[in-house]
């Protein structure tokens, strides 16, 4: 019987890992889930899901004997830890490995969205410059001040990877960190303040909606947004409000409220850039992402121990 219900997609890699380690049940196999359940349910001890499905209550309440939960991503708002902390389960997710490749989407999105890249390109392609001339002019991207909403891991991967450009970098989160940028307190306020707002904060309730229409006329018709976060930290109805107003230059986008729905309004505006959540997407980094999320199953599996819990559980090991 199976010790290991998978929700999520894995790779060949991966399951090469889980099958020295663990007799697993791959839920996309199954007609009906609930109905497994509740006949080997109770045999399972180990759930691998990702940050995008995470654990719906119906698998919680169908899995009586689990004691782990490792999340193949490093968001994890859609898994609630109030719930798997009351009933002492661990979750754990794969920070850090994908940290320099998020801030990598971020700055190109930046980049596009600053030099019209996507409408140059397809400028280019189709023959229109051969036969019309070329576009308007773009914007530097060069010598810029930089807002980050979030300054954690990835935060602080895209501020270095934004020095070749000699940008002016400021940030806003929970509060004042240790680093040689300038904290602003109140989100609009720094948003007043830069060229480019750039949010890299997780979902949750505390950050729903923080980008919102005061903060996006904050940032003004010549400022750009770029969010590799969490859609739901975005109001995409207000965004959409402030570009089609000119309150707002331009967006980067790579999450979305309601994915994989992106709305047309978005999808079609000439000073958008959209891209399908691939902010950790590349063949090398989705490795290391596997890997670490079979390790921590392992771990605990082994030893008692998780290697990266989520911090809202992380007293379980004490």
């Amino acid at each position: 019987m199976a010790d290991l219900l998978v929700l999520c997609n894995v790779t060949d890699e991966m399951r090469t890992r889980l099958d020295g380690g663990f007799e697993y049940q791959l839920a996309k196999d199954l007609e009906d889930v609930d109905a497994w359940m509740e006949t080997q349910g109770a045999a399972v001890e180990y759930l691998l899901t990702d940050g995008h499905l995470g654990v719906p209550q119906n698998i919680l309440a169908g899995l009586p004997n689990l004691k782990a939960i490792s999340s193949y991503g490093v968001g994890y708002d859609s898994i609630d830890t109030t719930v798997t902390n009351a009933r002492g389960l661990p979750v754990s997710h794969t920070p850090s490995v994908l940290d320099d490749e998020v801030a990598t989407t971020a700055l190109l999105l930046y980049l596009s969205v600053m030099r019209n890249f996507p409408a140059e390109v397809a400028h280019a392609a189709s023959g229109a410059w051969e036969r019309d001339g070329g576009l308007g002019l773009s914007r530097s991207a060069d010598n810029r001040k930089i807002g980050i909403l979030g300054l954690g891991r990835i935060g602080k991967a895209f501020a270095r990877k934004m020095e070749p450009f000699n940008a002016d970098i400021c940030y806003t989160g929970r509060s004042r960190q240790d680093v040689p940028y300038r904290y602003f307190a109140d989100l609009a306020e720094m948003a007043a303040e830069v060229d480019a707002l750039v949010c890299i904060a997780p979902g949750g309730p505390a950050t729903h909606h923080l980008v919102n229409s005061e903060v996006l006329r904050a940032l003004g018709p010549e400022g750009v947004l770029v969010n590799v976060g969490r859609g739901s930290v975005v109001n995409e109805v207000a965004l959409v409000a402030a570009l089609d107003a000119g309150e707002v230059g331009g967006a980067g986008l790579d999450v979305f409220e309601n994915e994989p729905h992106i709305p047309q309004a978005l999808r079609q505006n000439p000073n958008v850039v959209v891209t399908p959540h691939i902010g950790s997407a590349t063949v090398e980094t989705r490795r290391a992402m596997g890997d670490l999320s079979i390790d921590n199953l392992l771990e605990f599996k082994a030893r008692g121990r998780m290697i990266t819990p989520v911090p809202e559980c992380s007293h379980l090991f004490e």
